[in-house]
């Protein structure tokens, strides 16, 4: 269990409150610019059946806090009727930002992994979300032919729902991603969300390429789907968004 607290001090953000438990850590490198930079990190090397994180951040009023992961988190083959749960709660005050960026989820075959996004935002706050997916690891002739995934996301903005949605993969992945209404042969997908005033403006330099799309759903409300061959592929679809989306530099970890 990770919780963070972040507050505004001055022209920075620096650390309110923080409580770390069992496999989950937290990393504060230091990089130019106000926001306050967080990398964690899952020590138990990822994820398998009956494993349970949570992670808990919290930025006050005007604070700006980014995250990311140390590394790719990997989702293991689990016994059967074992899945691993995954609770993430972001909450952003009056005029706060969060940047929630964590490297790719790598679900091995036979993994089964469940994981919750909660994101609570109040007046003028604004986040930006990704979750980039990699179905096994190509390069490497891995398949994935029997995986158990569930992703729903949930945004409120003063108590009221904003955004809902939820993935579920099921079954032979491979398979269900050849399809032509779902992947085209694609291994790689990432969903990526922006909530913020400058939505519409943001939307607007975007350019897509191939299977990826984006949705502006109204002003303030950006959704970005994105899909690719493999991994590497969807990370540089990623940098390129992600260079459009937020004006803090991509995490130092995502180019190591």
């Amino acid at each position: 269990m990770l919780r963070l607290s972040a507050k505004r001090r001055s022209a920075d953000t620096v650390i309110a409150d923080l409580r770390q438990e069992g496999s989950l850590k937290a990393l504060f490198p230091k990089v130019r610019g106000t926001a306050l930079d967080t990398v964690f990190l899952n020590t138990a090397g990822g994820l398998t059946g009956g494993d349970r994180m949570e992670l808990d951040v919290s930025a006050q009023e005007a604070a700006h806090v980014v995250v990311s992961s140390q590394a790719a988190e990997r989702g293991y083959r689990a016994q059967s009727g074992e899945i691993a749960e995954v609770a993430v709660t972001l909450r952003a005050a009056a005029g706060s930002r969060i940047d929630w960026m964590p490297q790719e989820t790598i679900l091995f075959d036979q993994a089964a992994v469940s994981r919750r996004m909660n994101v609570h935002l109040q007046e003028a706050a604004s986040v930006l979300l990704v979750e980039p997916i990699i179905l096994g690891r190509r390069a490497m002739g891995e398949t994935v032919r029997d995986v158990h995934f569930r992703d729903q996301w949930r945004v409120w903005r003063d108590d009221a729902l904003i955004f809902a949605d939820a993935i579920r993969l099921s079954g032979d992945a491979d398979a269900l991603m050849a399809r032509a209404a779902t992947g085209q042969g694609a291994s790689a997908m990432s969903t990526i969300l922006l909530a913020g005033a400058d939505a519409a403006q943001r939307a607007s330099a975007l350019s897509l390429t191939g299977l990826s799309g984006a949705s502006l759903i109204d002003d303030n409300l950006l959704l970005v789907r994105l899909l690719a061959e493999d991994g590497y592929a969807l990370r540089q679809q990623m940098l390129a968004v992600l260079a459009r989306l937020s004006d803090v530099p991509i995490p130092r970890v995502w180019r190591l």
